[in-house]
Formats: C-alpha cells, sequence, structure tokens
C-alpha cells in the first residue's frame, strides 16, 4: 500500500463520516436556533429548555434518515470487502 493510497482512503471514510452526519448536526442546529431565538424573546433561561427539543429532533431525524445511512454505510463497506484483494497487493 502506497501513502497515496491509505490517504485516499483515510479521506473516502472522513467525506462519508461527514456526509452521514451532516443531516443530523444540522436539525440539532436549527432546533437549537429556534429555541434560542424563543428563549430570547420569553426571557425564560432553563437549562433544560435547550437540550430536551434537541434529543427529540435529532432522535427523529435519525429514524427518518436511517435508511439513506444505513445504505451510505453498506456501500462504502460492501466496497471495501470487494476491494480487499486489491488492498493488501
Amino acid at each position: 500500500m502506497s501513502p497515496e493510497f491509505v490517504m485516499g482512503f483515510a479521506r473516502q471514510a472522513i467525506e462519508l463520516t461527514l456526509v452521514i452526519s451532516l443531516p443530523l448536526l444540522g436539525v440539532g442546529l436549527g432546533v437549537g436556533v429556534v429555541v434560542s431565538i424563543l428563549q430570547a424573546a420569553t426571557q425564560i433561561q432553563e437549562a433544560t429548555l435547550t437540550f430536551v427539543p434537541k434529543i427529540v429532533a435529532v432522535f427523529l431525524a435519525l429514524l427518518v434518515a436511517f435508511p439513506w445511512i444505513l445504505d451510505k454505510m453498506v456501500g462504502f463497506t460492501r466496497e471495501v470487502f470487494l476491494n480487499l484483494p486489491q488492498y493488501i497487493r
């Protein structure tokens, strides 16, 4: 294995991780901004008010995006296992 191959393989793995986590992080960010705006408007500064909606929203986003995430992960894993003999050389 050449250093270029290892760097390319690591780059693919990192890109896949970022693509998979982007929808969940985006939902968490969006809900966090909305809750922060509501807290600023109503002047309610309850700490649990920020966490509970984010947890629920990210969980719901995970349920919706899980088939797509699973498809991406299985595709990457399948590619790794199918090309394993070429990687060993």
